[in-house]
């Protein structure tokens, strides 16, 4: 190689090592805000799977309380049917919340003193069906997808990070290539560099992207 295709080869290779140094830092600087945004929406995500997990278990424990207060009610007023106190168990009746009724009514039409394939009370009829706990069970839900998206975001953060990771191998390779004594060895380093740093750019391309506002 003569003096002058020598002398325009490095030209190249420094030209083509600061282009790598200047795009490859870039790309480092994007991808640790991009780490750093998806690290934020990860924690947004578990503070609304918490808190739809709290109101959950909220809604739950009401339920559970509605259940007491109609098993409470359907046992006194069985209990003053089954004596024949009539006004006693019209008393009750008149008492049964408006959620529980519709299931005591549709058990009573089973006949199920009459009746042996009749369920055995109202709680087994498809009618009996509490708001709370279909709030619940929506609010539960909500908080397993919630908690899900989280651990995407949480794995979107980690690719970024390890973008970073490689693309500073590319910076280091680029940065390297200038020291080296060959022009063959710089220009090997400096193709070791692209090959990194291309190859992440075309992977982070994939990635789903977040913008603060």
């Amino acid at each position: 190689m003569t003096t002058e295709a020598h002398g325009r080869t490095e030209q190249w290779l420094e030209l083509l090592s600061t282009v790598l140094i200047a795009v490859a830092a870039v790309a480092t600087a994007w991808s640790g805000y991009q780490s750093t945004r998806w690290s934020g929406e990860q924690a947004k995500a578990y503070s609304r799977a918490n808190a739809s997990r709290l109101e959950s278990t909220r809604a739950s424990a009401l339920a559970n309380a509605q259940t007491q207060v109609d098993v409470a009610t359907f046992v006194q007023w069985v209990d003053a049917f089954a004596l024949g106190e009539q006004e006693l168990a019209d008393f009750y009746y008149a008492r049964f919340r408006e959620e529980f009724r519709p299931a005591v009514e549709a058990w009573v039409a089973t006949r199920p003193r009459m009746n042996p394939d009749a369920p055995l009370t109202p709680f087994a009829m498809p009618e009996y069906r509490l708001a709370a706990q279909d709030d619940a069970d929506r609010l539960e839900a909500a908080a397993t997808a919630a908690t899900d998206d989280a651990n995407r975001n949480n794995q979107r953060s980690d690719n970024y990070v390890l973008a970073v990771v490689l693309f500073a191998t590319s910076l280091f390779f680029a940065g390297i290539s200038t020291r080296l004594p060959t022009t063959r060895s710089r220009g090997a380093i400096l193709g070791l560099g692209y090959a990194v740093f291309l190859g992440t750019l075309a992977w982070i391309a994939t990635f789903p992207v977040s913008f603060g506002v």
